[in-house]
């Protein structure tokens, strides 16, 4: 079962980071007028990076194997995940060094593209700063968000799976939105102004805000499913030992 859990939390975790290259706006895509909203002096239409399609999974599997396995289950899948996350990206940058076939380039103009190699490197080519900052903001939220979830737990007991699950992402968001934003953009080389950060970090923060508050449902449809293929008895000394 843990196998299972790792391995739909790495791969929701490597798909996040490769297509939050691309972002989208909110409205458009739910076919409503733009609510031109205002934070910190920034005002237009929301957007988001596609990566919080899968993020909120993210969450969903790091609440679950908290719930099961504790810290040091928590520690190895984040750390795996992110050693996979650098290994993609690493076999992404040799793609794109790879000399392109001359037909290739060419080969979906029909589509609209006219170049497929620039296509190719622009969409995998992520910029550094954007890879380290999503690495380091990534890992950091991680070990917070265990560190909170077992501090609730151990106050709270087996009781409000709720709480511990929604706290925990949210001092761990809380840190994750605005970091990885600064790095890449920032600290990075666009050099972003300080109401722009504030705005678009903090519409993300609200976003996965919203998305841990609405799949709380669904940690209680996991927990309870965990445990009718464990078995009460088994589930339990999980649980007694993911909490020590």
């Amino acid at each position: 079962m843990f196998v299972m859990l790792a391995a739909f939390f790495c791969v929701n975790a490597v798909l996040a980071e490769f297509i939050g290259v691309k972002i989208f706006a909110l409205e458009d895509t739910l076919g409503i007028a733009p609510l031109q909203w205002n934070l910190f002096g920034q005002s237009g239409s929301l957007s988001f990076t596609a990566g919080t399609l899968l993020w909120p999974v993210v969450f969903l599997m790091t609440d679950v194997v908290n719930e099961f396995y504790g810290r040091r289950g928590v520690r190895l899948i984040s750390w795996l995940a992110a050693g996979l996350i650098a290994y993609g990206f690493l076999f992404a940058f040799a793609a794109i060094s790879l000399a392109p076939a001359d037909w290739w380039v060419k080969a979906a103009q029909a589509q609209g593209v006219a170049d497929y190699q620039a296509a190719f490197a622009a969409v995998f080519g992520q910029g550094l700063w954007t890879i380290g900052g999503s690495l380091v903001a990534f890992m950091l939220g991680q070990l917070i968000d265990v560190a909170v979830f077992h501090r609730i737990r151990d106050v709270t007991g087996e009781k409000h799976v709720w709480l511990r699950a929604t706290g925990s992402t949210a001092v761990s968001q809380l840190v994750d939105s605005f970091v990885v934003l600064y790095i890449a953009f920032v600290i990075g080389p666009q050099h972003w102004p300080t109401s722009l950060f504030l705005a678009v970090s903090t519409v993300n923060y609200g976003y996965k805000m919203l998305a841990a508050v609405v799949m709380i449902p669904l940690l209680y449809v996991m927990r309870r499913a965990i445990t009718g293929y464990l078995g009460e008895a088994r589930a339990e000394q999980l649980r007694l030992q993911a909490a020590q």
